[in-house]
């Protein structure tokens, strides 16, 4: 393919007390933050590599002074500002239309208090999405939702993560199920919320298996050289097949040993945090390399997705 092609960078600000109450951890409750750690981390890098991303925040954090103080230095640094939602609940599609509404709306309250304009892109917690968010996401005037994972790997992630966390109905659901693999790898419009485009989190052309920073770890865990190679050649798969990828990095991509006290059942947490800056910084560079990167709001505007077809009535 000649010519650029768009490509994204994410950043999701999820924080330790929400995968340690996603895991069930009574631990969460403290509201324990590992955010003044990573974020100048997470700054530091995208700065080096000349990559202004987007960062979804989560409301519960941008009301306190850590997670304000994230917000604004991600806006200071001219990144956009997505949301995350409010409590940071993967179960998120089991919403009501009010309570959807309620999610929205703190966080989008708290963005524009810790001085970042209200948002305009939306990602859910775990990848969670349902039709009436997207009915409401639209009817707030958001401009693009960024919630998929088209992959078949949720059901094997979900029992993974399930071994050492207590049953739950809510547990029961997390990551979807194998259907997901057929859900579109590229920008799309979604068949309610008039609109809105859906910019998936890219995963891997042929393969459809993630890409992003806690997959990759399990194999730098094996071979560094194994990772970088895996997502190379998942970069090489999607200009090959005209994709541009949407990629996300979490906190966790730049945090080591200790750094996240209660995670050592999270992929990767083994892995020292120079070593996995290094990896992130490898894998920004090789983004660069074959695509025009920016964040997922740019991202969104620049693709050209057809108005979806009403259905004859």
């Amino acid at each position: 393919m000649n010519g650029p092609l768009t490509a994204s960078v994410s950043v999701d600000l999820d924080n330790l007390w929400a995968y340690l109450k996603t895991h069930g951890d009574a631990d969460w409750e403290r509201m324990p933050s590992f955010l003044p750690t990573a974020v100048p981390r997470l700054l530091d890098v995208l700065g080096e590599h000349g990559v202004t991303a987007t960062a979804f925040a989560v409301g519960a954090d941008a009301v306190r002074d850590d997670g304000a103080a994230a917000v604004a230095a991600f806006a200071a640094r001219g990144h956009e500002i997505g949301n995350h939602s409010y409590h940071h609940e993967p179960w998120l599609h089991r919403y009501s239309r009010a309570e959807l509404v309620d999610e929205l709306t703190r966080t989008e309250e708290a963005v524009v208090a810790a001085g970042a304009p209200v948002p305009v892109g939306f990602r859910g917690p775990g990848y969670s999405v349902s039709p009436t968010l997207l009915e409401v996401l639209a009817e707030r005037g958001y401009r693009y939702d960024a919630s998929t994972l088209p992959t078949w790997i949720g059901p094997i992630a979900r029992a993974v993560h399930n071994r050492t966390a207590p049953a739950s109905d809510e547990r029961a659901e997390l990551f979807g199920g194998f259907s997901r693999v057929f859900a579109p790898n590229t920008a799309h419009r979604p068949r309610v919320g008039d609109g809105l485009v859906e910019l998936p989190v890219t995963t891997m052309p042929l393969l459809r298996v993630p890409i992003h920073g806690a997959y990759a770890l399990m194999l730098y865990r094996i071979s560094p050289r194994l990772a970088r190679g895996y997502v190379g050649t998942a970069l090489r798969l999607c200009r090959a097949f005209g994709v541009g990828p949407s990629l996300l990095v979490h906190p966790t991509d730049v945090l080591g040993p200790g750094e996240a006290p209660g995670m050592e059942f999270f992929p990767g947490m083994d892995v020292p945090a120079a070593d996995k800056v290094a990896l992130l910084a490898w894998t920004l560079a090789a983004a660069r390399a074959r695509f025009d990167v920016v964040g997922t709001g740019a991202h969104a505007a620049r693709v050209t997705v057809p108005p979806r077809l009403r259905e004859n009535r």
